[in-house]
């Protein structure tokens, strides 16, 4: 929770992930807002392109992609328990 936290829900249907919507990012600041924006469409396209948590990184918002995949795996676990 350095920047901020993050909390994304995920909708499956079929067995897919169909959509991921963040709930919560890092807006604290501006600086912190503008990265979240930047990044949150990358994660979550890369997120519906693997179908899982292994997210690729954005550049400038490491701790943002990797509270995102948390985040996401822990919907997944909860999803899929």
């Amino acid at each position: 929770i350095r920047w901020g936290a993050v909390q994304v829900q995920v909708t499956i249907a079929g067995g897919a992930i169909t959509d991921v919507t963040a709930i919560q990012l890092p807006d604290g600041d501006r600086h912190s807002a503008q990265l979240s924006e930047r990044a949150e469409p990358q994660l979550r396209s890369s997120a519906l392109a693997t179908q899982g948590a292994d997210v690729d990184v954005v550049s400038g918002a490491t701790y943002t992609s990797l509270a995102y995949a948390q985040s996401l795996q822990a919907a997944l676990d909860a999803a899929r328990a």
